[in-house]
Protein backbone atom coordinates (compact mmCIF):
# COMPACT_ATOMS: atom_id res chain seq x y z
CA UNK A 1 0.00 0.00 0.00
CA UNK A 2 1.54 3.18 -0.88
CA UNK A 3 1.15 6.41 1.41
CA UNK A 4 -0.74 9.24 0.24
CA UNK A 5 0.53 11.97 -1.24
CA UNK A 6 0.44 15.39 1.20
CA UNK A 7 -0.63 18.54 0.41
CA UNK A 8 2.71 21.01 1.01
CA UNK A 9 1.34 24.01 2.58
CA UNK A 10 4.70 25.99 2.02
CA UNK A 11 3.80 29.18 0.43
CA UNK A 12 5.19 29.27 -3.24
CA UNK A 13 8.90 31.26 -3.42
CA UNK A 14 8.46 34.09 -5.63
CA UNK A 15 9.94 33.75 -9.49
CA UNK A 16 12.65 34.32 -9.79
CA UNK A 17 13.52 32.48 -6.30
CA UNK A 18 15.68 34.68 -4.21
CA UNK A 19 16.54 31.54 -1.97
CA UNK A 20 18.08 29.93 -5.12
CA UNK A 21 20.08 33.14 -6.14
CA UNK A 22 21.17 34.07 -2.61
CA UNK A 23 22.45 29.79 -2.20
CA UNK A 24 24.10 29.71 -5.88
CA UNK A 25 26.42 32.50 -4.36
CA UNK A 26 27.39 30.77 -1.45
CA UNK A 27 27.05 27.00 -2.68
CA UNK A 28 30.39 26.83 -4.46
CA UNK A 29 32.91 24.78 -1.92
CA UNK A 30 34.54 27.11 0.04
CA UNK A 31 32.99 30.05 -0.51
CA UNK A 32 31.10 30.76 3.06
CA UNK A 33 34.71 30.43 4.24
CA UNK A 34 36.15 32.96 2.34
CA UNK A 35 33.26 35.47 3.01
CA UNK A 36 33.69 34.46 6.59
CA UNK A 37 37.31 35.40 6.74
CA UNK A 38 36.97 38.72 4.45
CA UNK A 39 34.23 39.67 7.52
CA UNK A 40 36.84 41.80 9.29
CA UNK A 41 38.66 43.44 6.31
CA UNK A 42 40.61 43.38 3.43
CA UNK A 43 42.95 39.72 2.80
CA UNK A 44 45.76 39.26 0.44
CA UNK A 45 45.71 35.90 -1.54
CA UNK A 46 48.12 33.97 0.89
CA UNK A 47 46.38 35.42 4.00
CA UNK A 48 43.20 33.84 3.05
CA UNK A 49 44.49 30.69 1.76
CA UNK A 50 46.24 30.37 5.77
CA UNK A 51 42.80 31.19 7.33
CA UNK A 52 41.58 28.69 5.04
CA UNK A 53 44.32 25.83 5.02
CA UNK A 54 42.41 22.59 3.19
CA UNK A 55 41.04 24.87 0.26
CA UNK A 56 43.65 24.31 -2.39
CA UNK A 57 45.25 27.59 -4.13
CA UNK A 58 43.52 26.66 -7.36
CA UNK A 59 39.99 26.56 -5.84
CA UNK A 60 40.54 29.50 -4.07
CA UNK A 61 41.16 31.40 -6.96
CA UNK A 62 38.27 29.67 -8.86
CA UNK A 63 36.29 30.96 -5.70
CA UNK A 64 37.20 34.52 -5.44
CA UNK A 65 37.16 34.97 -9.25
CA UNK A 66 33.26 33.73 -9.07
CA UNK A 67 32.83 36.19 -6.00
CA UNK A 68 33.74 39.21 -7.95
CA UNK A 69 31.77 38.31 -10.43
CA UNK A 70 28.85 37.92 -8.37
CA UNK A 71 29.36 41.13 -6.73
CA UNK A 72 30.37 39.69 -3.25
CA UNK A 73 33.95 40.79 -2.94
CA UNK A 74 36.04 43.44 -4.80
CA UNK A 75 39.39 42.57 -5.93
CA UNK A 76 42.03 45.29 -5.69
CA UNK A 77 45.82 45.39 -6.94
CA UNK A 78 47.88 47.50 -4.85
CA UNK A 79 50.85 49.43 -6.73
CA UNK A 80 53.70 47.79 -4.68
CA UNK A 81 56.62 46.18 -5.84
CA UNK A 82 56.21 43.70 -6.63
CA UNK A 83 52.28 44.21 -7.05
CA UNK A 84 49.83 42.64 -4.61
CA UNK A 85 46.03 41.73 -4.97
CA UNK A 86 43.55 42.77 -1.86
CA UNK A 87 40.37 41.23 -1.59
CA UNK A 88 37.23 43.00 0.05
CA UNK A 89 33.69 42.27 0.83
CA UNK A 90 31.01 44.98 -1.09
CA UNK A 91 28.14 46.10 1.00
CA UNK A 92 26.37 43.01 -0.95
CA UNK A 93 28.96 40.80 0.47
CA UNK A 94 28.62 42.62 4.34
CA UNK A 95 24.99 41.44 3.79
CA UNK A 96 26.01 37.86 3.52
CA UNK A 97 27.55 38.07 7.25
CA UNK A 98 24.47 37.82 9.65
CA UNK A 99 23.18 35.05 7.09
CA UNK A 100 26.17 33.39 7.79
CA UNK A 101 26.68 33.77 11.52
CA UNK A 102 23.01 32.30 12.03
CA UNK A 103 24.27 29.61 9.91
CA UNK A 104 27.23 29.35 12.14
CA UNK A 105 24.99 29.28 15.53
CA UNK A 106 22.97 26.43 14.14
CA UNK A 107 25.60 23.96 13.27
CA UNK A 108 26.89 24.34 17.07
CA UNK A 109 23.30 23.64 17.98
CA UNK A 110 23.33 20.69 15.72
CA UNK A 111 26.61 19.73 17.26
CA UNK A 112 25.27 20.07 20.65
CA UNK A 113 22.10 17.89 20.02
CA UNK A 114 24.79 15.17 18.45
CA UNK A 115 26.77 14.90 21.40
CA UNK A 116 29.84 16.19 19.73
CA UNK A 117 29.77 19.28 22.20
CA UNK A 118 28.77 20.08 25.54
CA UNK A 119 26.04 22.40 25.71
CA UNK A 120 27.42 26.22 26.55
CA UNK A 121 24.15 27.37 27.34
CA UNK A 122 21.03 26.51 28.84
CA UNK A 123 18.49 25.59 26.49
CA UNK A 124 16.01 28.58 25.66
Amino acid sequence: MSLKMRKNRSPKPPEPCHLTECMQVIAGAWAPNVIWSLRAGPRRFSELKADIPPVSSKVLSARLSELDERGVLLRHVRPTSPPSVEYELTALGEELIPALEAIVEVGHKLKQLRGYEPATEAAE
